[in-house]
Formats: structure tokens, C-alpha cells, sequence
């Protein structure tokens, strides 16, 4: 230790043995510094070389404002503040520490500064890393909450898509309301389904949901089904004339389903519906009142047939308000086998026997790309349930049409009747089916097929059947 440590440390405690008051700053676990009132490094303890991996020899003698011109001790020094604690950040070391600084007084002069401090990087990481946990955790249970929030009409979903989840949180937000709801989506992907979900968690659930099909209902006939005809309206009319959808709906919700497929002059007098909450009966000319709700869905793109005019573009705006979008189940794989798994519970209580998929099963479905969305996977499933007879739902079980083949020149679309083609072609599948079944072992598949083994290896090689 240089004379000069000796000398401001013995003047600051003049009636203490040195070799005692050195003996104490060694055996402090934290960061002791001395620097003189030039900011000269006089005195480092042992722990300065432990904690911020320098040698003590290294420093000494050093200006302080060299190294760290921001350290707590020189603005202590320069200041005059008797004092001062708290956190720091050294650059030369790139540390988080945190600790205290005083003045060292001989008299009423001031002749250095004492540093204790100690390293808090990890700490200070370790605060990061929680914080960016916790909001992380945060978000995650404000997520789940949303979800576990969601009515229960809306539990009828199955499925974990984020997509899917966040047009269902949307959707329980504007049931509690009257706006009116567009809901977009392919043919199959359950918006009836949705539309049924908001119009049960609404304050109108208690009152009926009328559904309109507008795609199912002619021309002639969709005026006098939706506003109703009074008495004598047209050739045929019933006595005493009839309600329409609209008036029936009153105080519920209508559901207008395929609403792309109106025509624009229903369009028109939709809108008038929407605009004043009013309509007439066919052969009327009073004008009646209506509290509803409208729910509109489509599976058409009505941006594209606004351009086209094909569909008003201020009908599209009042129904446009709140548009809640579901996710084609090509897009959703990750809910497939949950929805599978639904659906074959539901089958197995009607065939009285649980059903499963086979592995291979499970590959085609991923693969294949559903066109026709949950209806579809529910309509092959209740097929295949059926055909099946046994417990397992296997690649022959499931309906003709979307069974995979590897016959390039042939198409069941193209020759839907052509049975020596389709029969070759479920013959094929259940050998790969046996095969697969028996890991490959031919004698176990041929036995299973009941074929000899010159008929079996005879159709291996006509399918190219490797």
C-alpha cells in the first residue's frame, strides 16, 4: 500500500492501529475504495479485485475521473455532499453496482472520499428477466382469461387457434351489444354456428333467431318471406296473409345467411330495414315496426362484387360494422384433430363402440386440404363411422371421393361411375392399408387380405406396389 493510502486513511482515523483498520477493510465483503481529493485511487480492499476481477495494483495511483468520470465518489467529491446512496452503473467494467459514497474530512478540509459498493449485475438481469416474465405471464393470462371470459355458447368452439380465439373474444364483445355483425368465411366453417353463439350471449336470447337462407329462397317469393304479405297480395296468397322473418324476429335477431347472394333490388329495400327499422307487407302500404338485430353472413368476397356491382356499397357499410372472420380449417390444422376427435365421440355413442383414426388416417387428413371445412371433416367422419364396423377408422372407410390415389389418369370427378377403376382403386388401398397395419410383413398382410400368394403379389404388381 502506497504512503499516501496510509496517510489518508490514518488521518482520518488517527487513533486506530493500521494494521487492525486493514485487517477489518479486507474482511468486508463488499467493494471499499479510498480515493484523495484529486480523485486518486489511494486505498482498494480485497474484495475490489474479487468482485470486479482487477487487480488491487492495477488501480492504484490511477485518477478516478480517468477511469469512471461518473462514479457516485466523484460527485460526492466535487459536490461537497456529505453523502450519498444508491445504484450505479460503471462503463469501464460495464457493471450494475450499488452502494454508498461519503466525504473524509482532517478538520474542516476535505481530503478524499470513501466508496462501498457492491456488483449487482446479476441481479440486475435477473429483475430484467422477471419483468420481461412477468409481462410475458401478463399477457398470457389476460389471453386466458379472455378466453375462459368467453359465454358459454361460445364453448361449443373446439379448438386452440389463435385466430379462432380471437374472433370468438371479438365476438363475445359485440353480443353484448345490438351492432349488427358481418361474418365472413368459406361454406362449412361454422357461421350459423357463430352467429347462434352471439345471438345466445345477447340480451336478446331469450327471444327467437330467425335464420334466412338467401341463396335457398327464389327471387319471386324472398319480398313476400322476409316483410310478409297482407290479405289478397298476389294469386295464392294464404288467407288472412302472413308474417314475415322480420316481424317474427321482433325483439330477437335475424341471421341472414349467404347474404352475397341477394339480389340488388332486395338489397335496396334490406337496407331501408337497416336505415329506418321499419318495412311493409307485400299488398300493404302501412308501415311496421321492427326491434332487431341483423347478423349477416357470406362466403362471397363483397369488396370484389361491390366492384363488379353486383352489391351495394352502402349496404356493405351498414352491415359491415363489427366483421367477425372464421378461419378455414386448412388454416387451422392444429385444431383438426380435437375437432375429429369431437366428432368421433359423438359417433361412437351412435354405433356403440369407440372410435379411433388410424395413423394413416391421421397423415391424410393432414395433408388434405378440406375444402369444405369442419362440415366436411364431420360428414366424412359420420361416413366412415358407418362403413367402418370396428373400432378403427382406416383409409378404405373413408368416402370414395377424397381417397387418395396415385393413378394419375384417373379421376372419380371425371368418371364418377367407372366401378372397375373405383374398385381397383379401394383394392389397392386396403393392400397398402394391410401392409402398413402389419408393418410391412407380406405373409401377415396377404393372410389378412385372404388372397394366395400368387394372386397377392400378382396385384403388387399391377398397383406398382413396392
Amino acid at each position: 500500500m502506497s504512503d499516501g493510502a496510509h496517510a489518508v486513511i490514518t488521518n482520518a482515523f488517527p487513533r486506530w492501529d493500521r494494521k487492525l483498520l486493514f485487517e477489518i477493510l479486507n474482511n468486508i465483503h463488499d467493494v471499499v475504495m479510498v480515493i484523495d481529493s484529486e480523485t486518486t485511487i489511494v486505498y482498494a480492499n480485497e474484495a475490489y479485485a474479487k468482485i470486479l476481477g482487477v487487480p488491487v495494483a492495477k488501480v492504484l495511483g490511477r485518477r478516478l475521473d480517468k477511469i469512471e468520470p461518473k462514479a457516485a465518489a466523484i460527485d460526492v467529491l466535487r459536490t461537497g455532499k456529505p453523502y450519498k446512496i444508491g445504484g450505479d452503473y460503471l462503463d469501464s467494467l460495464g457493471i450494475d453496482v450499488v452502494g454508498c459514497a461519503f466525504l473524509l474530512f482532517d478538520g474542516n478540509t476535505i481530503i478524499g472520499c470513501v466508496s462501498i459498493f457492491k456488483n449487482i449485475t446479476d441481479v440486475v438481469e435477473l429483475n430484467r428477466e422477471l419483468q420481461q416474465t412477468k409481462g410475458v405471464a401478463d399477457y398470457l393470462k389476460e389471453q386466458l382469461e379472455q378466453w375462459e371470459q368467453l359465454p358459454l355458447s361460445f364453448k361449443e368452439y373446439v379448438g386452440q387457434n389463435s385466430r379462432l380465439k380471437e374472433t370468438l373474444v371479438l365476438a363475445a364483445k359485440v353480443a353484448r351489444t345490438d351492432s349488427t355483425v358481418l361474418i365472413l368465411g368459406e361454406s362449412g366453417v361454422g357461421k350459423e354456428v357463430l352467429a347462434r353463439a352471439v345471438h345466445n350471449s345477447s340480451r336478446r336470447k331469450g327471444m327467437p333467431m330467425i335464420k334466412v337462407n338467401c341463396a335457398a329462397m327464389p327471387e319471386d317469393l324472398i319480398e313476400s318471406e322476409l316483410f310478409g304479405y297482407e290479405d289478397g297480395a298476389f294469386t295464392g296468397a294464404k288467407k288472412g296473409g302472413k308474417l314475415g322473418k322480420f316481424e317474427l324476429a321482433h325483439c330477437g335477431t335475424i341471421f341472414l345467411d349467404e347474404i352475397g347472394d341477394m339480389s340488388l333490388t332486395m338489397q335496396a329495400k334490406l337496407l331501408r330495414v337497416l336505415q329506418e327499422k321499419e318495412f311493409e307487407r307485400v299488398g300493404g302500404n302501412k308501415p311496421i315496426k321492427v326491434d332487431i338485430r341483423v347478423i349477416a353472413a357470406t362466403n362471397r368476397d363483397l369488396e370484389s362484387m361491390i366492384e363488379q356491382g353486383t352489391f351495394r356499397l352502402d349496404l356493405y357499410y351498414r352491415l359491415n360494422i363489427v366483421p367477425l372472420t372464421l378461419t378455414p380449417l386448412r388454416e387451422r390444422k392444429d385444431d383438426l384433430l380435437e375437432l375429429a376427435k369431437t366428432f368421433l365421440n359423438q359417433f361412437s355413442g351412435q354405433v356403440g363402440h369407440k372410435l379411433t383414426l388410424s395413423p394413416r388416417v391421421i397423415r391424410f387428413f393432414q395433408e388434405y386440404d378440406w375444402p369444405g371445412n369442419i362440415r366436411e371433416l364431420q360428414n366424412v367422419l359420420e361416413h366412415a363411422s358407418i362403413v367402418c364396423g370396428g373400432k378403427t377408422i382406416e383409409i378404405q372407410h373413408l368416402p370414395a371421393r377424397i381417397i387418395p390415389t396415385h393413378d394419375g389418369d384417373f379421376s372419380s370427378k371425371e368418371k364418377p361411375y367407372a366401378v372397375k377403376e373405383i374398385l381397383a382403386r379401394i383394392e389397392k388401398e386396403l393392400i397398402l392399408s394391410a401392409l402398413d397395419t402389419y408393418n410391412n410383413n407380406r405373409t401377415n398382410a396377404m393372410k389378412a387380405l385372404g388372397f394366395s400368394r400368387r394372386v397377392f403379389y400378382d396385384k403388387l404388381l399391377r398397383y406398382g406396389i413396392e
